[in-house]
Protein backbone atom coordinates (compact mmCIF):
# COMPACT_ATOMS: atom_id res chain seq x y z
CA UNK A 1 0.00 0.00 0.00
CA UNK A 2 1.43 3.36 -0.90
CA UNK A 3 0.85 6.45 1.15
CA UNK A 4 0.87 9.99 -0.15
CA UNK A 5 3.32 11.85 2.02
CA UNK A 6 2.31 15.32 3.14
CA UNK A 7 4.49 17.59 5.25
CA UNK A 8 2.66 19.96 7.57
CA UNK A 9 4.06 22.67 9.86
CA UNK A 10 2.22 23.57 13.07
CA UNK A 11 2.94 27.21 13.88
CA UNK A 12 1.83 29.88 16.32
CA UNK A 13 2.63 31.89 19.41
CA UNK A 14 3.98 30.07 22.48
CA UNK A 15 1.60 28.18 24.76
CA UNK A 16 -1.33 28.11 22.32
CA UNK A 17 -1.47 24.29 22.28
CA UNK A 18 0.49 23.33 19.14
CA UNK A 19 2.11 20.36 20.89
CA UNK A 20 -1.14 19.34 22.59
CA UNK A 21 -2.94 19.34 19.22
CA UNK A 22 -0.08 17.38 17.59
CA UNK A 23 0.04 14.72 20.32
CA UNK A 24 -3.76 14.46 20.46
CA UNK A 25 -3.86 13.89 16.67
CA UNK A 26 -0.98 11.41 16.51
CA UNK A 27 -1.28 9.55 19.82
CA UNK A 28 -4.86 10.22 20.85
CA UNK A 29 -3.99 11.63 24.23
CA UNK A 30 -3.87 14.97 25.97
CA UNK A 31 -0.59 15.83 27.65
CA UNK A 32 -1.06 18.24 30.52
CA UNK A 33 2.59 18.84 31.39
CA UNK A 34 4.22 21.48 29.26
CA UNK A 35 7.83 21.94 28.25
CA UNK A 36 8.42 24.60 25.63
CA UNK A 37 8.97 22.88 22.32
CA UNK A 38 12.17 23.36 20.38
CA UNK A 39 10.87 21.28 17.49
CA UNK A 40 9.24 17.87 17.31
CA UNK A 41 8.33 15.80 14.30
CA UNK A 42 5.44 13.35 14.40
CA UNK A 43 4.31 10.94 11.73
CA UNK A 44 0.83 9.53 11.38
CA UNK A 45 -0.68 7.30 8.73
CA UNK A 46 -4.32 8.12 8.15
CA UNK A 47 -7.08 7.71 5.61
CA UNK A 48 -8.76 10.88 4.37
CA UNK A 49 -11.50 10.75 1.75
CA UNK A 50 -10.61 7.15 0.82
CA UNK A 51 -6.92 7.95 0.21
CA UNK A 52 -4.05 6.89 2.45
CA UNK A 53 -1.70 9.57 3.71
CA UNK A 54 1.40 9.68 5.79
CA UNK A 55 1.37 13.05 7.49
CA UNK A 56 4.71 14.33 8.71
CA UNK A 57 3.80 16.92 11.27
CA UNK A 58 6.46 19.38 12.41
CA UNK A 59 5.53 20.96 15.72
CA UNK A 60 7.56 24.17 15.71
CA UNK A 61 8.83 26.27 18.59
CA UNK A 62 6.49 29.11 19.54
CA UNK A 63 7.04 32.22 17.47
CA UNK A 64 6.37 35.86 18.19
CA UNK A 65 6.26 38.92 15.97
CA UNK A 66 10.04 39.39 16.31
CA UNK A 67 10.95 35.84 15.31
CA UNK A 68 12.72 35.54 12.03
CA UNK A 69 10.57 33.20 9.97
CA UNK A 70 12.64 29.99 9.85
CA UNK A 71 13.44 29.42 6.18
CA UNK A 72 13.31 25.64 6.59
CA UNK A 73 9.53 25.90 7.10
CA UNK A 74 9.11 27.29 3.61
CA UNK A 75 10.71 24.29 1.92
CA UNK A 76 9.16 20.87 1.40
CA UNK A 77 5.97 21.74 3.28
CA UNK A 78 2.60 21.17 1.70
CA UNK A 79 0.48 23.07 4.21
CA UNK A 80 0.36 24.94 7.50
CA UNK A 81 -1.70 24.84 10.65
CA UNK A 82 -1.65 28.29 12.25
CA UNK A 83 -2.77 28.09 15.86
CA UNK A 84 -3.86 30.77 18.32
CA UNK A 85 -5.54 30.48 21.69
CA UNK A 86 -9.09 31.82 22.04
CA UNK A 87 -7.95 33.07 25.48
CA UNK A 88 -5.11 35.21 24.10
CA UNK A 89 -5.65 38.26 21.92
CA UNK A 90 -1.85 38.48 21.65
CA UNK A 91 -1.60 35.03 20.08
CA UNK A 92 -4.26 36.11 17.57
CA UNK A 93 -2.27 39.23 16.63
CA UNK A 94 0.96 37.20 16.28
CA UNK A 95 -0.72 34.67 13.94
CA UNK A 96 -1.50 37.49 11.45
CA UNK A 97 2.17 38.51 11.40
CA UNK A 98 3.27 34.87 10.98
CA UNK A 99 0.93 34.44 8.03
CA UNK A 100 2.32 37.56 6.33
CA UNK A 101 5.89 36.35 6.90
CA UNK A 102 4.93 32.95 5.49
CA UNK A 103 3.60 34.45 2.26
CA UNK A 104 6.63 36.76 2.00
CA UNK A 105 9.19 34.01 2.33
CA UNK A 106 7.29 31.68 -0.01
CA UNK A 107 6.75 34.45 -2.55
CA UNK A 108 3.16 33.31 -3.04
CA UNK A 109 -0.23 34.92 -2.72
CA UNK A 110 -1.72 31.72 -1.32
CA UNK A 111 -0.58 28.69 0.67
CA UNK A 112 -2.81 25.92 2.08
CA UNK A 113 -3.60 26.96 5.67
CA UNK A 114 -6.01 25.96 8.40
CA UNK A 115 -6.46 28.66 11.03
CA UNK A 116 -7.15 27.09 14.43
CA UNK A 117 -8.54 28.79 17.51
CA UNK A 118 -7.56 26.33 20.25
CA UNK A 119 -8.63 25.95 23.90
CA UNK A 120 -12.41 26.09 23.47
CA UNK A 121 -12.65 24.19 26.76
CA UNK A 122 -11.62 27.52 28.39
CA UNK A 123 -14.64 29.32 26.88
CA UNK A 124 -15.16 31.38 30.06
CA UNK A 125 -11.71 32.92 29.48
CA UNK A 126 -12.33 33.66 25.78
CA UNK A 127 -10.95 36.99 24.53
CA UNK A 128 -10.98 36.27 20.76
CA UNK A 129 -14.52 36.02 19.33
CA UNK A 130 -15.21 33.14 16.94
CA UNK A 131 -16.29 35.70 14.33
CA UNK A 132 -12.82 37.33 14.38
CA UNK A 133 -11.18 34.00 13.59
CA UNK A 134 -13.67 33.23 10.85
CA UNK A 135 -13.24 36.67 9.28
CA UNK A 136 -9.45 36.37 9.33
CA UNK A 137 -9.55 32.90 7.74
CA UNK A 138 -11.96 34.16 5.05
CA UNK A 139 -9.58 37.01 4.22
CA UNK A 140 -6.82 34.40 3.75
CA UNK A 141 -9.10 31.99 1.81
CA UNK A 142 -8.21 29.52 4.55
CA UNK A 143 -10.24 26.98 6.48
CA UNK A 144 -11.16 27.86 10.06
CA UNK A 145 -11.82 25.68 13.09
CA UNK A 146 -12.05 26.11 16.80
CA UNK A 147 -10.72 23.14 18.74
CA UNK A 148 -9.97 21.76 22.15
CA UNK A 149 -6.89 19.55 22.30
CA UNK A 150 -7.88 18.68 25.87
CA UNK A 151 -11.35 17.42 24.90
CA UNK A 152 -10.22 16.17 21.45
CA UNK A 153 -12.78 18.40 19.76
CA UNK A 154 -12.28 18.85 16.00
CA UNK A 155 -8.59 17.86 16.20
CA UNK A 156 -8.69 15.30 13.35
CA UNK A 157 -10.79 17.76 11.30
CA UNK A 158 -7.82 20.16 11.15
CA UNK A 159 -5.83 17.65 9.13
CA UNK A 160 -8.63 16.43 6.86
CA UNK A 161 -9.45 20.06 5.96
CA UNK A 162 -5.78 20.83 5.34
CA UNK A 163 -5.23 17.71 3.20
CA UNK A 164 -8.28 18.73 1.13
CA UNK A 165 -6.78 22.19 0.56
CA UNK A 166 -3.36 20.74 -0.30
CA UNK A 167 -4.88 18.36 -2.84
CA UNK A 168 -6.91 21.15 -4.48
CA UNK A 169 -3.77 23.31 -4.60
CA UNK A 170 -1.97 20.42 -6.35
CA UNK A 171 -4.80 20.18 -8.88
CA UNK A 172 -6.14 16.90 -7.49
CA UNK A 173 -9.86 16.70 -7.06
CA UNK A 174 -11.16 15.57 -3.74
CA UNK A 175 -14.66 14.46 -2.99
CA UNK A 176 -16.84 17.25 -1.74
CA UNK A 177 -17.21 17.06 2.00
CA UNK A 178 -19.80 18.90 4.03
CA UNK A 179 -17.32 21.75 4.47
CA UNK A 180 -17.31 24.32 1.75
CA UNK A 181 -15.29 27.40 1.17
CA UNK A 182 -16.42 30.22 -1.02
Amino acid sequence: MSFKQRNVAMMGYRSVGKSSLSIQFVEGQFVDSYDPTIENTFTKKTRIQSLDYEIRLVDTAGQDEYSIFPAQYSMDFHGYVLVYSITSQRSFEVIKILYDKLLDIMGKAYVPVVLVGNKTDLHQERTVPTEDGRRLADSWKAQFLETSAKQNESVADIFSLLIGQIERENGNTVEKSSCSIS
